[in-house]
């Protein structure tokens, strides 16, 4: 994405990472940089979607940026690569237990129940385009370039839109089995209330972790076997009565993986599969950041006019605007409603686009 809000995004990388790691890994360390700037350098790599050469040019001329990581001298793109590879996965759950923590700050937001929803989504392996990637599949009928690719899970707070737990290994794979893992971890963040899951993790196994072990409602739709099957217990009962409505939430994780892959990367680069799941892990805990710095929740704005709440005086004066601009009120629909004169009343200039 474009270098918007690097300045906020770095200064709230370092005060988390701060926050979970120390200051040098040992006594012996040269004390040239300090573990949180290369893990903020790392969360600034995924916001961006840079590589570890792209990182170390855009420090070098970025000299704002250096000052707000207290940076004295650019490090060497090897030397990011050697932290990824000895960063390990309690200190980035660490992180983004920090970053739940102050997302879920006051002491109303912490007393209330969290509505969770649980789902997987595929990262792609390096930078190629997936379009040309299924053009040449479908036109020159040959096979897709890779056979594997990493499967990231998560568990998302739906109210607040944000990563409470993650979890990264190679795809395909079934992830009904680690439904458990991922929601317990959750469950030490926050209190949860409500787990959505899509019919991947239907379980009777899982119905009974949730509602059992966490206290939680669970609503998983009972699609496995088939219909002529006798189902028992908690799914027979999702198969009888299922609770459309409260189901309906469960595509708010969609909205959050489309957020993701669009604002910050929809890949997890790496040779080794070990470096691939460190860089998915990174990227929830970057997304954590950037909804940290951006801590109002999405507006979304309705184009019905019913929907409207405008003034009387504030349409009058769009109107006349609107009017002294060459534009008058379309009887058939209203005065509120502007459509434009005809074309003989105004002339467009040479080359221009009519709207």
């Amino acid at each position: 994405m474009a270098e918007v809000g690097l300045l906020p995004f770095a200064r709230t990388a370092l005060q988390v990472s701060r926050a979970v790691l120390p200051r040098y890994r040992s006594r012996f360390s040269k004390r040239q940089f300090t573990q949180p700037q290369l893990l903020a350098i790392l969360c600034l790599m995924r916001y961006e979607d840079w590589t570890f050469r792209e990182a170390e040019v855009r420090l070098s001329e970025h000299r704002e940026l250096r000052q707000v990581l207290g940076l004295v001298s650019v490090p060497d793109f090897t030397t990011l690569y050697r932290f990824l590879q000895r960063l390990d996965d309690q200190t980035i759950d660490r992180a983004v237990g920090e970053t739940v923590r102050r997302l879920r700050g006051s002491l109303r937001q912490k007393r209330r129940r969290a509505r969770v929803a649980v789902d997987a989504t595929g990262l792609a392996q390096g930078a190629v385009s997936t379009f040309f990637v299924r053009r040449m599949h479908h036109h020159g009928q040959k096979p897709l370039p890779w056979r594997h690719w990493l499967k990231w899970v998560v568990v998302v707070d739906l109210d607040q839109q944000f990563v409470l737990s993650q979890l990264a290994r190679r795809g395909p794979w079934n992830d009904c089995a680690n439904l458990p893992a991922v929601v317990e971890a959750a469950s030490k963040q926050t209190r949860i209330g409500l787990v959505l899951a899509d019919a991947e993790f239907d379980s009777e196994r899982n119905h009974t972790y949730i509602r059992k072990r966490l206290g939680a409602q669970s609503v998983i739709p009972a699609k496995r076997g088939k219909k002529t099957w006798r189902l028992q217990g908690v799914r027979a009962e999702m198969r009888r009565a299922f609770p459309q409505r409260i189901y309906r939430r469960r595509s708010l994780i969609e909205s959050l993986f489309s957020s993701v892959k669009r604002k910050l990367s929809a890949r997890a680069p790496g040779r080794s599969l070990r470096t691939q799941m460190r860089q998915a892990l990174l990227l929830g805990l970057s997304f954590n950041l950037y909804r940290l710095k951006h801590r109002r929740p999405f507006m979304r704005m309705s184009t019905e006019p019913d929907r409207l709440r405008i003034s009387k005086t504030k349409i009058q004066n769009q109107i006349g605007s609107k009017l002294r601009n060459g534009f008058r009120p379309h009887r058939s629909l209203g005065s509120s409603v502007l459509a434009p004169a005809p074309s003989s009343a105004y002339i467009l200039p040479s080359g221009g686009d009519h709207v």
